[in-house]
């Protein structure tokens, strides 16, 4: 008998997965999974460890704490003048990959179909394909990963349910702005269609840009939700702490799919994140400062290296082309790149339904120290030019 559903069958281990584990057999410095590795700021592990003295250790609220989901309509309101309701609008889940599948898993029925913009994170289409949807493809191309009218309204179709987007864009690093998400969002009003946002990177924008949220835009406050977390803002990726944020008979739907998933997060994370929420606007300005010098570092080191970035405007991510190097395809240039030269990046065609597609791409990330980068700087001049 063979123990395992259909329905995972065809997903295999994750490349984040793979691709850690031969960087640690090789000891190659992994600017591959997009992990910070350096440490959450000192007042918000304080303020996690005052939670849990604090007596904060039993369940949650099935939707977050009260204090976390008031920040965070405090947040929108100030960032982004968003009015929203913490206690019907809200819902803090087990970080943005939670929030993506109970939103997918509370929004569409088998047979519905749900446009994905891809590459794209590896968990989407997992998630729609669990939940019995269909996902239709909208593929970005380098090197502007330009929105086109045109491509994307033949996706829209009688049976379309949502359409799920990120921004800033993992992998490529693309900020939509206002001209391309005004397109989606007429497109999903002509088609009443919900539009899924991840925003996790939010703060993380670059050259003076700013994060536009979708739901901001004339008619799509009631039908986007906004999905982001405390991870990559805060060097916080293990703590799992997202939401979602969306008009609430939406986030009741969602709501019905979460209570039986996880029910809820940890507790004194919550609360810490909402102490996290309250800082000062000069933290996010600090951040993109730190992440913009970070990036320009290894936009030259992969340069100086044969290696071709497209210059990200926002994420921790550089996706470049490595076509160059005569390589088949995107796997073995980075596996090559993990056991020879010493430094991981991960292969972006799983990021793509047709993995050719992202062949002659490979993902860097430069969430590391300077010490990281400037090491592997060193073992790449070791690329043949």
């Amino acid at each position: 008998m063979n123990p395992m559903a259909k329905r995972v069958s065809r997903f295999g281990t994750t490349i984040f997965t793979e691709m850690t584990a031969l960087a640690n057999e090789y000891q190659a410095v992994n600017l591959g999974q997009g992990v910070p590795d350096f440490p959450t700021p000192p007042f918000l592990r304080q303020a996690a460890a005052n939670a849990i003295e604090a007596g904060i250790n039993q369940y949650a609220p099935g939707n977050g704490r009260s204090r976390l989901r008031t920040a965070l309509a405090d947040k929108m309101a100030r960032v982004y003048g968003l009015s929203v309701d913490p206690d019907k609008e809200i819902i803090v889940m087990q970080g943005a990959t939670e929030a993506i599948f109970a939103t997918i898993m509370g929004l569409i029925d088998p047979g519905d179909e749900v446009i994905v913009l891809e590459p794209c994170y590896d968990s989407y289409v997992p998630s729609i394909i669990m939940a019995g949807g269909i996902p239709r493809y909208y593929t970005l191309r380098p090197p502007d990963w330009a929105i086109k009218r045109e491509r994307l309204a033949t996706l829209f179709t009688p049976r379309t349910r949502l359409i799920l987007l990120n921004t800033p864009h993992n992998p490529t690093g693309k900020l939509f702005g206002h001209e391309e998400l005004t397109i989606v969002a007429e497109l999903c009003q002509q088609h009443d269609v919900i539009a899924v946002v991840d925003e996790v990177y939010e703060h993380i924008v670059f050259d003076g840009r700013s994060h536009l949220p979708l739901a901001t835009l004339p008619g799509m406050a009631n039908r986007t939700v906004t999905i982001s977390s405390l991870g990559k803002t805060f060097n916080a990726t293990g703590w799992k702490v997202g939401w979602a944020i969306a008009a609430p008979e939406i986030t009741q739907a969602i709501f019905r799919a979460h209570q039986f998933i996880t029910f809820c997060g940890a507790a004194p994370l919550q609360e810490a994140a909402a102490a996290a929420l309250s800082v000062a606007d000069e933290y996010y300005t600090e951040l993109r400062e730190m992440y913009q010098r970070k990036r320009d570092m290894l936009v030259q080191i992969l340069t100086d290296a044969g290696i071709r970035p497209f210059t990200p405007q926002g994420t921790y991510f550089i996706m470049a082309d490595i076509s160059q190097f005569g390589f088949a395809d995107d796997i073995s240039f980075c596996r090559y790149l993990t056991t020879e030269i010493g430094v991981a990046a991960i292969p972006p065609g799983s990021f793509y339904h047709n993995p050719a597609d992202g062949a002659h791409f490979a993902r860097f990330a430069f969430c590391k120290t300077d010490a990281a980068l400037e090491e592997a700087a060193k073992r790449l001049q070791k690329l043949p030019h």
